[in-house]
């Protein structure tokens, strides 16, 4: 609102306040000043304007102030205790436009460590990145976080294209950093393991040295876990997806014909090995061509209405799939998820919320990984 194209606009307001002032004390009687009143402009311009603009408002006020009181006869001038209040005002304005300005490059800097931290738990991926169609949504339910303890991520590699998605427990700084200490094995694991199998063993593992290192240092969150949806698409088999589950709601499998739940057993969380031991269970199931995987945390699938009634994904998406098939679609699909999930809640998310959906859109076999060399 104080730009007009690429340039500042923001001097204009205590520009014209000082104008204004100025004018009107002029054309009033020697009974009624309102010359003192002038103050008011360096304070306006602290508040929009930067440190050097707001000094020589300041100045501009004490000038204008000089100038107009002098051009009154003798007994109807302000005199000097007024200038001394527009003086000390306008010194007050600049020492707070000095403090103003340096807490807005703190908060600028950071959102940039925010940023920073979002692109790693969430990093951009492109299109079609491991032979995949892609999207995804994330909403906090911290207004003032940009990133929290849900995750996703796709990594190409010679095996096959294998896909995470997840929801660590608890919020805060300490369920960014198990998300991504479990980003940085899966993203290692899905590459080089060639058994989806061992790539949920390699995040087991570690989850529990995390745990145990979050419990040497005397943390409070050494009991931490994370549900999450392990997906494997075969280099060399197209129709069907692998699919290991760690207490997390199983994948919707998303089509022109309707929707439908994959029939995929479900774990333990991450974390809670030792309650369960033994390798993970791996479902192969299949999966048409024009069918889109639709997994989300649960933010959506807990959200609530005013009454208190959970969000009915599947029936919300079967009903925007039968009116428009093209619904289907990962892009589409996930803003159906955002879109319902928000108007079910009435934009009062109790949980931070991600939809993520994937589709084959071609053979992965040696592709989206450059002749052997591991993706970023």
């Amino acid at each position: 609102m104080l730009r007009l194209g690429d340039r500042s606009v923001a001097w204009v307001p205590p520009l014209l306040l000082l104008t204004a002032i100025a004018v009107a004390d002029y054309n009033t009687t020697g009974e009624f000043r309102i010359i003192s009143w002038i103050v008011l402009v360096p304070g306006i311009a602290a508040a929009i304007c930067g440190v050097w603009g707001t000094a020589l408002f300041a100045v501009l006020a004490m000038a204008a102030y000089t100038a107009v009181d002098n051009a009154w006869p003798h007994q109807f001038q302000a005199g000097l205790p007024d200038f001394i209040l527009v003086a000390a005002g306008g010194v007050l304005a600049t020492l707070a436009c000095a403090v103003r300005v340096r807490g807005e490059r703190r908060a600028l800097h950071m959102r940039d460590v925010a940023d920073t931290v979002r692109r790693t738990v969430l990093r951009p991926l492109p299109p079609g990145w491991g032979g995949l169609d892609h999207a995804g949504v994330y909403l906090t339910a911290d207004t003032q976080a940009r990133v929290g303890g849900d995750f996703y991520d796709i990594q190409p590699g010679p095996h096959g294209t294998r896909v995470l998605v997840g929801d660590v427990q608890g919020k805060g700084l300490g369920a960014v950093e198990t998300a991504s200490v479990l980003l940085g094995a899966f993203r290692e694991a899905g590459y080089h393991e060639a058994e989806l199998a061992v790539v949920a063993e390699r995040l087991e593992t570690r989850m529990a040295r995390h745990r145990d290192y979050s419990g040497a240092l005397g943390r409070d969150d050494g009991d931490r876990f994370a549900t999450a949806v392990l997906l494997g698409f075969p280099a060399d088999r197209t129709g069907v997806v692998d699919a290991v589950v760690f207490g997390h709601e199983p994948p919707l499998a998303v089509g022109a014909g309707g929707v439908r739940t994959l029939p995929v057993g479900g774990g333990l969380p991450l974390g809670y090995r030792d309650l369960a031991p033994g390798p993970p269970r791996v479902c192969r199931v299949a999966v048409a061509d024009d069918e889109t995987l639709l997994l989300v945390t649960d933010g959506v699938t807990e959200a609530r209405d005013a009454a208190g009634h959970f969000y009915r994904l599947a029936d919300d998406v079967t009903r925007a799939v039968t009116a428009d098939p093209r619904v289907a679609a990962p892009a589409p699909l996930v803003a159906v998820v955002r879109d319902g999930t928000l108007r079910h809640s009435g934009g009062h998310l109790a949980d931070d919320t991600t939809a993520f959906a994937v589709r084959r859109t071609r053979m992965t076999g040696g592709e989206g990984h450059e002749g052997g060399r591991s993706p970023s």
